[in-house]
């Protein structure tokens, strides 16, 4: 197999396993159009520790790690597979890269793992396990995470760094269905230096881009694009992942880093 590509996906809210808007259509499409990867690799801010942590569970359970929301979501599952093998490379290659992991044998899979990869692979057939993002991460520090895990790619793990474009919590609660101004702004900017591989310029996004304070008021959902960024190949050719702005603030787009040539 040749190397896979790398994966930013913005998850949005808990409720985009029922309502996929334009980003559920379009990971599916990028399921189909894969190679059929050996486990999927997911960086989420919903499982955060102080190192990081491997999961190593043969069959992770479905966290429903949210409140407030329709009892509907609260029935989904996704009764996929671990993977215990690919898992405990992950961790070997962290070691070798200078973390200090740990493996985790009873997480499951928190909803910025299993929420979009119910589009990415409905079927729930390709393995998965999570690394944990650690909490004093830094933007040069998630690239790096993601350049300790890169040889994952070309022995046939998909990395996938689950965020999200934008991430103000105060304002999607308000409720406002309008496009936020700045939210667009903000994805667009981002948009820009992800397709031109301005690697320095996406490096530096929360403290050059407009409004990155108001899209970002925590960094924990930017990172995982970093993390992405930083285990892609060099030179790699970059696609978005069209998913539009959603609730008027939380902007959908994701990236993949490398060529997509079907299996």
């Amino acid at each position: 197999m040749n190397r896979l590509p790398t994966v930013f996906i913005s998850h949005g809210a808990p409720t985009f396993a029922l309502e996929p808007g334009r980003a559920g259509p379009a990971l599916a499409a990028l399921g189909r159009a894969l190679p059929r990867p050996r486990a999927v690799l997911v960086v989420s801010p919903h499982w955060m520790s102080t190192v990081p942590l491997v999961g190593t569970a043969s069959r992770p359970e479905t966290v429903h790690d949210f409140g407030g929301f329709p009892a509907a979501l609260y029935r989904l599952q996704y009764p996929v597979s671990g993977a215990p093998a690919e898992a405990q490379r992950a961790f070997d290659l962290l070691v070798a890269a200078g973390w200090s992991p740990r493996s985790d044998a009873q997480r499951g899979l928190d909803h910025g793992a299993w929420v979009p990869l119910m589009h990415l692979y409905p079927e729930a057939d390709v393995p998965v396990f999570q690394v944990s993002l650690p909490a004093r991460l830094d933007s040069a520090s998630a690239w790096a995470l993601g350049q300790a895990l890169a040889p994952l790619a070309d022995e046939g793990v998909l990395i996938v760094g689950s965020g999200s474009l934008t991430h103000n919590l105060y304002e999607f609660r308000a409720g406002d269905p309008r496009e936020a101004a700045y939210a667009r702004e903000f994805s667009d900017w981002v948009r820009e230096a992800v397709l031109q591989r301005d690697d320095e310029r996406l490096l530096h996004t929360l403290s050059r881009a407009p409004h990155a304070q108001r899209a970002h008021p925590t960094t924990e959902h930017f990172l995982p694009l970093l993390v992405a960024a930083g285990a892609a190949a060099p030179q790699r050719a970059v696609s978005v992942i069209e998913g539009g702005i959603e609730h008027g603030v939380l902007a959908m787009d994701g990236y993949v880093f490398g060529a997509v040539e079907s299996a």
